[in-house]
């Protein structure tokens, strides 16, 4: 783990958007920076969120039109006004910024307040300092992904939105003759994406030195698969298992199991990873280290998938037909290992049916596992999540994840006779199920210890993040406010924490 002073500490998992203070999302503004010093005051020492990649249309950042880009609803406007790239004025046009802050993040609503916002960035730049521009067009010039991303962008927007397959053939093909024509003809539109970029990263890296002073570790997350519609598919096809007409050769998934009798497909293309080979696996390591140089820990979604994977052939509607194949994880942790010049900075999502073999690889790279208590009481005493069968202490614990029930709505949500059974195997009634799940957490060998914030506030399935296989409501939760039910939780947090020796807090 990094930051070896906090050998056993707590974190709490938020996603930047569920931040209040704002009309329509959270922000990387004044909300990320109260947050980071609301963590540090109660002696909790690891923030966790999801990618902060732009999301898709249904608001899942693991389905992003971009690898490497931010998310442009984190942009705070406020802090734009106040540095002087956008006028106060802006504040009467954008919409929704009269309205009562909203409960729920309105994704329609963030994308009409982008447009907005990138259009008045770009009409305002020429009264920038020329001091700016310099280190505008510095920071662009280090984006190997950047010119990419925006014609993507720019394109989509052309284009109404359409995938990419479908656009005329001159762009559907990526011909760079038409491309580059299609950028001097929008040299202008392809700035607005820049800008709201640059604004991102810099926004960013300023939460990022407050979260280093105050102690507070940057928790990040990285799917291992990325999106067919993304302009890294349309730009790097070669890497990918995609028809020159964008149709998937293969596809990704997982195999039929005890949930689901066709298995689950999730219709992005798998890798090519000869093609890979052949690089030295450069678009994997380049990923890899543009997002460490944003947080201190990075998650890996699906780990499992760098040893093998399930490929499903692209005509195919379920994952039945699907078959294992072989990657080549080994290999290119080895050469991100050497470009990091020791240890590696994340975390393998191992949940699910993993082999041997997987188990292996992420031992091989002395890489922390996960444990979701809510999966430890199926009544098998050797259920591998059970925190008496953890082997070692190189593990993340967690109550939940963002895409299970919260606690409190999991535990609704089991029958009486599966209470019963927590209940005895506790030796004690569950006056509290949350907490008391958590301090089973806090009291095992495991190195770090996450709490999804709506199992601090005890909330149910109301709060629910994510559930898989559903569209429509999910990524939409947000805090209301930073209240004194907020300041409570947090502070019984940090206290239980400090009971068990997961990092010292600093009381008032």
């Amino acid at each position: 783990m990094v930051n070896p002073s906090f050998d056993r500490h707590i974190g709490v998992l938020l996603h930047p958007t569920s931040l209040p203070l704002t009309p329509v999302s959270g922000t990387f503004g004044a909300p990320a920076r109260k947050w980071l010093k609301k963590l540090s005051k109660n002696g909790i020492r690891t923030w966790q969120f999801l990618p902060l990649s732009p999301p898709d249309s249904t608001g899942s950042p693991y389905s992003s039109p971009s690898s490497f880009a931010l998310n442009p609803s984190l942009l705070d406007i406020y802090d734009l006004i106040e540095e002087g790239f956008l006028p106060d004025s802006l504040l009467n046009e954008l919409p929704g910024e009269n309205q009562k802050e909203n409960s729920l993040v309105d994704f329609s609503l963030t994308e009409k307040r982008t447009q907005v916002v990138g259009r008045v960035l770009r009409t305002e730049w020429s009264k920038q300092p020329t001091n700016r521009h310099f280190a505008f067009n510095r920071w662009c010039k280090k984006q190997f992904w950047l010119e990419e991303h925006a014609s993507f962008m720019e394109l989509r927007r052309h284009y109404l939105g359409v995938p990419w397959w479908n656009w005329p053939k001159e762009f559907a093909s990526h011909n760079q003759r038409a491309i580059k024509a299609f950028q001097k003809r929008n040299k202008q539109n392809l700035l607005e994406h820049c800008l709201l970029q640059w604004h991102l990263f810099r926004q960013w890296n300023a939460i990022k030195s407050i979260a280093s002073e105050l102690g507070v570790l940057l928790f990040g997350d990285l799917p291992f698969y990325v999106s067919r519609d993304s302009s890294d598919v349309w730009s790097n096809r070669s890497l990918f298992s995609i028809l020159p007409e964008g149709k998937l050769n293969s596809q990704s998934g997982v195999p039929p199991d005890y949930f689901s009798s066709t298995g689950q497909l999730w219709g992005t293309p798998v890798y090519q990873w000869s093609k890979h080979s052949e690089t030295q696996f450069r678009w994997w390591r380049r990923r890899f280290i543009h997002h460490l140089n944003q947080v201190d820990l990075l998650r890996v979604d699906h780990f499992r998938a760098f040893e093998s994977y399930w490929s499903v052939p692209g005509d195919k509607t379920t994952a039945e037909e699907g078959f294992w194949q072989p990657a080549p994880g080994a290999e290119l942790l080895r050469l991100l290992q050497n470009d990091l010049e020791g240890e590696l900075p994340l975390v393998a999502e191992d949940l699910g049916t993993i082999t041997k073999e997987v188990e292996e690889l992420r031992d091989q790279f002395s890489l922390p596992g996960m444990k979701i208590l809510q999966f430890a009481f199926d009544g098998n005493l050797q259920n591998p999540y059970l925190p008496e069968n953890m082997h070692g202490n190189n593990w993340v614990v967690y109550t939940g994840t963002h895409d299970n029930s919260t606690t409190q709505g999991w535990w609704d949500e089991l029958d009486e006779k599966d209470k019963e059974h927590i209940t005895d195997y506790l030796g004690q009634p569950l006056n509290s199920p949350v907490w008391q799940l958590l301090e089973m957490g806090l009291a095992s060998k495991a190195k770090l210890v996450i709490a999804p914030l709506q199992d601090l506030l005890g909330l149910s399935n109301e709060a629910r993040f994510n559930t898989p296989g559903t569209s429509g409501k999910n990524w939409r939760w947000r805090l209301s406010s930073f209240d004194t039910h907020l300041e409570n939780a947090l502070s019984n947090y940090g206290k239980r924490g400090s009971h068990w020796d997961r990092t010292p807090i600093l009381l008032d």
